[in-house]
């Protein structure tokens, strides 16, 4: 089914109204405290590209990016800066039983120019980076942890 009102519901709720939630509970903390913070959100190359039969989670992944670069703007100015990484698929154990078999694996790896899928330590290479003062100019950005994928076109 194309559409899964009971998915698409659940799916919105983890990826997208949960990351506001907390974001704001953070957001309230750190300007009461008048210091300075940062928030990383975890989204996925699937915000940036089509991706058969994944229409839910493409459209809760856009809706993050989107919520990403509107915190930015908003909470900018009170000192916190918000970005977001988008991997592709990222080999942790779910991953692997999902991902691993080529028949299903093969088509997507194949659009990756580094031909490989992430691993754990790639991502949260990215997030460590975007977390330090290393990144003190970035808000606002979507950074593709893809190996290439989103440069090769649906």
């Amino acid at each position: 089914m194309l559409f899964n009102n009971n998915y698409l519901y659940r799916i919105f709720e983890v990826n997208v109204r949960a990351v506001i939630q907390v974001s704001q509970i953070f957001a309230r903390g750190i300007i009461s405290r008048d210091a300075s913070g940062v928030i990383v959100n975890i989204s996925s190359q699937a915000s940036l590209v089509a991706l058969n039969k994944h229409v839910n989670y493409c459209a809760s992944k856009a809706a993050l990016d989107s919520v990403t670069r509107s915190m930015a703007m908003e909470l900018g100015p009170k000192k916190i800066r918000v970005n977001a990484c988008n991997p592709t698929v990222v080999m942790t154990e779910l991953g692997r039983k999902a991902w691993g078999d080529p028949k299903t694996g093969g088509p997507v790896l194949s659009r990756i120019p580094l031909g490989r899928f992430a691993e754990i330590e790639d991502v949260t290479n990215v997030v460590l980076f975007l977390l330090s003062d290393k990144s003190a100019m970035m808000n606002g950005a979507i950074l593709p942890i893809d190996g290439g994928f989103t440069i090769t076109g649906v």
